[in-house]
């Protein structure tokens, strides 16, 4: 019940991965023979896919290790245009994972950027006017998420998209809980958009970044990465062969079952939901402007950390996202909707796929929830 930190590598993906591995193992960037021919074109025909996927262009997609070199590439990358044209505005938001808040500190820190960080309020959910209202002739960028990792709040990025193109500030979206899940949102003209593999069942370390050109001109990205030239320039390094066919699959299949995974996860929603009335908690986050398969909930005199605990051998339950649970500190994200420290720290995150979590049975957690709590209360 933790999809959003990783998916399960779909079978059918891992046949994929390994033919590329041990059968068809060249090299894309080998022109002499044919096994080198054969994994260019293948890894052709995967980028002009997952182009298609977001209406893209061929070109426009480069392969990554995944959402945080994207978010890398794309947040840095910008960086030197930003100086040169005097442009050191960035609008984000307080709610963006460490992979876009991260980078954006360190343009502010060490190369004198301004960045604004957005407050959601207690919907978790920025408005595009919000970011409108703070737009200045100098703001070069916006980062804002597509899904929020902790809540599932969508993000209004298509509109976003549509009042940007007409600005010269570009926006950035870290699509990596978004993609393939709410598909239309990403036909939108948005500059550039992080993908990952990982969250649809595909291998983790593959995933991409399309970089949409505005009309004839393509976004003003520099390396931050030297040496062999692939991918543009942008990502230098042999690429992944069989990570990327692995990632080609693996949103083959999710696109063709995206409607049953849809109605499934709403059905495996609503039974979390109704098992949980037997306890006192609140729903973190709008309902109404939300991804069917991502829950955060806290609950009245219950300490997360400990309920985990408890639950350890049952169910694979998280507090927030996988590159903070560790921590054991109040979610950022909670405590940028404005929720108490109480409520911040004990936020539980419920994610799944119906097909991977077929025999999940809430009525024991709630169960045991309901057991932890102080009755009365």
């Amino acid at each position: 019940m933790d999809v959003a930190a990783t998916t399960r590598v779909d079978p059918r993906v891992a046949e994929v991965v390994l033919h590329w591995m041990t059968e068809d193992f060249g090299n894309a960037g080998s022109r002499t023979h044919e096994y080198g021919a054969r994994a260019k074109k293948a890894v052709q025909q995967a980028r002009s896919f997952i182009a298609s996927t977001v209406g893209a262009k061929t070109e426009e997609v480069i392969f990554t290790s995944g959402a945080t070199e994207s978010n890398n590439i794309a947040l840095l990358g910008l960086a030197p245009h930003g100086e040169l044209t005097g442009r050191k505005h960035i609008i984000t938001s307080a709610i963006e994972h460490k992979a876009v808040l991260e980078p954006l500190t360190h343009l502010r820190d060490t190369r004198g950027f301004e960045v604004d960080f957005l407050s959601p309020g207690p919907s978790g959910r920025i408005t595009a006017d919000a970011v409108l209202e703070r737009l200045r002739p100098d703001t070069l960028a916006v980062s804002l998420m597509h899904v929020n990792n902790e809540t599932g709040v969508i993000q209004p990025v298509a509109e976003l998209a549509e009042k940007l193109r007409v600005t010269p500030t570009y926006l950035h979206v870290d699509a990596a809980q978004g993609y393939g899940k709410v598909p239309a949102d990403l036909m939108a003209p948005i500059d550039l958009i992080s993908i990952s593999g990982h969250k649809i069942g595909a291998p983790k370390g593959v995933g991409a970044l399309v970089t949409r050109r505005r009309g004839w001109d393509r976004v003003p990205l520099e390396p931050i990465m030297f040496g062999g030239g692939q991918e543009r320039k942008l990502r230098p390094g042999t690429l992944a062969v069989p990570l990327i066919m692995g990632l080609s699959e693996a949103v083959k299949i999710f696109t063709e079952s995206r409607e049953t995974w849809e109605r499934e996860a709403k059905a495996m929603r609503e039974r979390i939901l109704a098992a949980l009335s037997a306890t006192r908690f609140r729903l973190n986050g709008d309902p109404e402007h939300s991804v069917p398969h991502i829950l955060n909930v806290s609950f009245d005199e219950l300490n997360a950390e400990a309920l985990i605990v408890r639950l350890k051998d049952q169910v694979a339950i998280a507090t927030g996202s996988a590159c903070t649970s560790a921590s054991y500190t109040p979610s950022h994200v909670l405590q940028a909707m404005g929720l108490d420290d109480a409520v911040a720290a004990n936020g539980l995150r419920l994610s799944w796929f119906p097909s991977q979590a077929a025999d999940f049975d809430p009525l024991p957690l709630a169960e045991t929830i309901a057991s932890m709590q102080p009755q009365g209360g």
